[in-house]
């Protein structure tokens, strides 16, 4: 199954944005998905993506549009986020120190701990590509 959807960068779009990977996955899974974990899981991974698209790559550019690519092929969910930003050299990226007080850079750090495999791309085709993988196990009833 894939799925495709282009919204606005504008965070009043979030709960479009977690309706379509939620109701896609739904569809598509039905019940064979213990939506309780893995819903909080997936949602929480999409809304720092697209929130960080939103207030860091399109920052000063709100007109630019956002693309949410789904494809699910069995239990593996692979969801690329794109943006048309400058884009962000991930080799500057250093994680929190749990004994210092960061304002930001936790999205990273949240979204490796949350998904199986993330990956980012930049000027690709165009665009920045945030890719986010993981295996949904199946529901346990």
């Amino acid at each position: 199954m894939k799925s495709e959807l282009h919204v606005p960068s504008d965070l009043k779009f979030l709960a479009i944005v977690e309706g379509w990977l939620l109701g896609c996955l739904e569809v598509e899974l039905k019940k064979s998905v213990d939506w309780a974990r893995q819903s909080s899981r997936l949602r929480l991974a999409l809304v720092e993506a697209y929130s960080n698209v939103v207030r860091h790559a399109h920052k000063e550019q709100p007109n630019l549009p956002v693309l949410l690519r789904l494809e699910l092929k069995d239990r593996d969910l692979a969801i690329e986020i794109w943006d048309y930003g400058d884009g962000y050299d991930i080799s500057d990226y250093f994680p929190p120190e749990p004994t210092e007080k960061q304002e930001g850079g936790y999205g990273w750090l949240i979204m490796k701990r949350l998904m199986d495999n993330v990956e980012y791309q930049l000027q690709v085709d165009g665009g920045n590509c945030l890719k986010l993988e993981a295996k949904l196990p199946e529901s346990k009833n």
